[in-house]
């Protein structure tokens, strides 16, 4: 069976050398199925509605512009307070250290003796983890916090999440952009086409088969296409429309 990455020695320091690199996978799942979702819930609800084509595309491309946007914001918000929040934490240990070393080299013994460190094996490991502070507050930070050092940056996951929505959401409207016949069919083929494309892509990183994962994406944005449709058709039944 063939291994993910080699463990010969030499192959282990250059792996380890390159350090831990953020990951933006979820950023873009997250725009991507949200864009999608939400701009064929605009166009299944207005054609539930019966309403003309020139609706879907005034409220199609508002909603990739203003939602796209506020949901990039908030991803850029959101991650920015874990990384001010990692930033303030670093200052309480560095202060703590600082003022009571004993005190935290005593939680930097009784977190190892939680991982089966005794004896003298447990002493060094201590004094080696106290004999540097960077390395002391770093340990401090993952094993007393449950932080993660290896943070995003707050903007490419904001452009991340705000790219992956305007591309996956602006495939529903290309059948009313060019004037398709049957363009509603065709926008829903294309959108099934986008949920489980990026069902499918995820699952590479993921233990689930690639048509399963695909499936369940489909699944999760063909329930928001038929909530949108059926509401819009039952309001057109109240309102008259």
């Amino acid at each position: 069976m063939k291994l993910e990455h080699d463990h010969g020695k030499a192959a282990i320091a250059k792996r380890f050398a390159a350090g831990h690199k953020p990951f933006y996978l979820s950023d873009f799942i997250y725009g991507g199925i949200d864009g999608s979702i939400t701009t064929f819930a605009i166009v299944a609800g207005v054609v539930g509605a019966a309403l003309s084509s020139n609706v879907i595309l005034i409220l199609g491309l508002a909603n990739l512009l203003a939602d796209g946007f506020s949901m990039a914001a908030s991803n850029y918000s959101g991650t920015k307070a874990r990384l001010d929040d990692l930033a303030r934490l670093r200052k309480v240990e560095d202060r703590h250290t600082e003022l009571d070393p004993a005190g935290e080299a005593e939680e930097v013994r009784q977190i190892l003796a939680q991982k089966s460190l005794k004896g003298e094996t447990l002493d060094e490991a201590v004094a080696s983890i106290t004999s540097d502070k960077k390395t002391w507050i770093d340990f401090m930070l993952v094993e007393e916090y449950g932080l993660s050092l290896n943070q995003p940056s707050p903007l490419t996951a904001g452009l991340t999440t705000f790219s992956a929505f305007l591309i996956c959401g602006a495939i529903p409207l290309l059948p009313f952009l060019l004037n398709m016949k049957s363009a509603f069919l065709v926008s829903a083929g294309m959108t099934a086409a986008v949920f489980f494309s990026i069902g499918a892509v995820k699952s590479k990183w993921a233990t689930t088969s690639w048509w399963r994962s695909g499936i369940e994406t489909f699944l999760i944005g063909g329930a928001a296409a038929i909530i949108a449709y059926t509401i819009g058709h039952l309001l057109r039944n109240i309102y008259q429309i």
